[in-house]
């Protein structure tokens, strides 16, 4: 069996990095200029930590801003926890790099979307090689709907 390189992991890997720089920078020397963030994640994550009455508002996926009043943030290699402030209730959060769907800067249009493909089973392998993993899928995703019109 040949060797292939898995060009949507390593490109997962790559994009999971900078945005573990890009907070290190913030937690370093904070926010600058209009820059802010919108992180979507997967609440079912194994990883995710978040508070209870969140997590039922939020079953499978929660958008947060990071822009305003944030506390406590602390990077690390897996990801990062933070304190956001919702309606005037201060909630502590974790996030692991593995759970982020979206990222997105609209003050400068950036933005990373991380998507997993599942094998479809009904479908007879198309190439007729084995995929026995899901594959990701690196895209950039559209600012649109983060836009203020």
């Amino acid at each position: 069996m040949s060797r292939t390189i898995d060009y949507g992991n390593l490109m997962h890997r790559a994009m999971r990095g900078l945005i573990q720089e890009v907070l290190e920078d913030v937690d370093e020397h904070g926010l600058p200029g209009a820059h802010h963030f919108f992180i979507t994640f997967d609440t079912n994550h194994p990883e995710a930590a978040l508070a209870d009455w969140l997590k039922q508002r939020y079953p499978d996926e929660m958008t947060v801003v990071m822009q305003h009043w944030y506390d406590n943030l602390e990077v690390s290699d897996e990801g990062f926890g933070i304190t956001l402030n919702f309606g005037d209730a201060p909630e502590n959060l974790y996030v692991p790099y593995d759970a982020i769907k979206t990222f997105v800067d609209p003050s400068v249009e950036f933005g990373l979307r991380f998507e997993t493909q599942e094998k479809d089973d009904d479908d007879g392998d198309d190439d007729g090689g084995s995929d026995d993993d899901a594959k990701p899928n690196a895209d950039i995703v559209s600012l649109d709907s983060f836009r203020k019109h």
